[in-house]
């Protein structure tokens, strides 16, 4: 059973019809007790940063996915859900995540090279729309994949981590982190669940992780 996170922030029913329609059973799940019910685990997230961690501590949510990670079940954070499981974000001030994995959130028009310009004549913020990946390693998630697949991404802020867990980047005036992966906690800064064909292989290649589980 797929457990997806209802902690009042993110596309929960496109997640989950999608899994249906692979042939997955999947539920929303709002409470520590349910996610220890769960095979797996999948953290969406459409908003603020600040908000969604403030609302998983509120509700137990945070020590209920470490523990899950502990107990060597896999995790998805999709968007937010991803940004989530790093260490800090800086939207909106300077937010501590669920630290799972090593790196920060920034925004895109922070530090941006040279030449590259956001906002205003430059471009737009949020990046929002389909662009490709770049794939950086093998990863079970990205396995039957075509060679830099479509994805489509909305977003403002982006993972910069110097850790070796990054799968797949992307380009947006700048080349930003897209996937990271580490044991069995995966992040995908984009929507599978919006990106056709490829993000349903993608939550495919994830629900039939527990086959490959040694």
């Amino acid at each position: 059973m797929i457990g997806i996170i209802d902690y009042g922030m993110g596309n929960l029913r496109s997640v989950e019809n999608a899994f249906h329609h692979l042939g997955y059973e999947s539920k929303i799940i709002k409470s520590p007790k349910e996610v220890k019910e769960v095979d797996k685990i999948v953290l969406p997230g459409v908003g603020a940063f600040g908000d969604a961690i403030k609302a998983l501590r509120e509700k137990g949510l945070d020590k209920a996915i470490h523990e899950a990670v502990e107990e060597q079940k896999y995790f998805l954070g999709i968007c937010l859900g991803m940004q989530l499981i790093f260490d800090i974000s800086y939207e909106g001030g300077k937010f501590e995540g669920l630290k799972l994995l090593k790196g920060e959130i920034l925004r895109f028009d922070t530090n941006p090279p040279a030449g590259v310009a956001y906002g205003g004549q430059g471009l737009k913020i949020p990046h929002m729309g389909w662009n490709s990946l770049i794939i950086k390693k093998t990863s079970p998630l990205f396995a039957g994949l075509e060679a830099e697949p479509y994805v489509y991404f909305d977003h403002a802020y982006y993972l910069a981590t110097d850790a070796d867990i990054v799968s797949a980047e992307c380009v947006y005036g700048r080349t930003f982190q897209a996937a990271a992966e580490s044991g069995g906690i995966y992040g995908l800064q984009f929507h599978p669940e919006k990106s056709g064909n490829v993000g349903l292989k993608i939550l495919n290649n994830f629900g039939g992780l527990e086959l490959e589980k040694s």
